[in-house]
């Protein structure tokens, strides 16, 4: 179940999301909070210019944040997801070392809103599987907020697809 904190905290990676669309690119935003609650890092989600389909939010933000800080400091560390993360992202987040990640969208719905678009060709796989299937414990929350998030795919998927 997410907090207060955990739900402000989303609205924020929403943000983040509506300004990948405004640069052009797919509304997925990430943010890295510390467990005092400061906002370390965002990361868009960065499929446009180059069409990198591994360019997502969270994967960008992982990459990042496991050059800037040490696994123990990141282990209390909460990533924050407008949507949930792909199988690919949520590797990243283990690997980079997220004590916990809390998303909005979940990835069945998600599925749902873009079809088979071929830049969204969603794995329905979830976070919790991949996580779950590793060797130290990864608190996974969501979705929380599905509605609102859901909104800005409606509007970013019927307009591209």
């Amino acid at each position: 179940m997410g907090s207060p904190i955990d739900e402000m905290m989303l609205r924020r990676c929403m943000d983040v999301a509506r300004r990948a669309m405004g640069h052009g690119n797919h509304p997925f935003g990430a943010i890295l909070v510390d467990a005092r609650g400061n906002v370390l890092m965002e990361a868009e989600n960065g499929y446009l210019p180059s069409r990198d389909m591994t360019a997502h939010a969270e994967r960008l933000l992982a990459t990042r944040a496991s050059a800037a800080y040490r696994p123990e400091f990141l282990a209390s560390c909460t990533l924050y997801a407008s949507a949930e993360p792909c199988a690919m992202c949520a590797g990243a987040a283990y690997w980079a070392g997220f004590g916990r990640v809390v998303y909005a969208l979940g990835e069945k719905r998600l599925k749902e809103i873009t079809g088979n678009h071929p830049e969204n060709p969603t794995l329905d796989v979830p976070c919790r599987v991949v996580l779950g299937g590793g060797q130290r414990r990864v608190e996974v929350v969501g979705p929380l907020l599905e509605e609102e998030a859901a909104e800005l795919h409606l509007m970013a998927w019927r307009s591209s697809g």
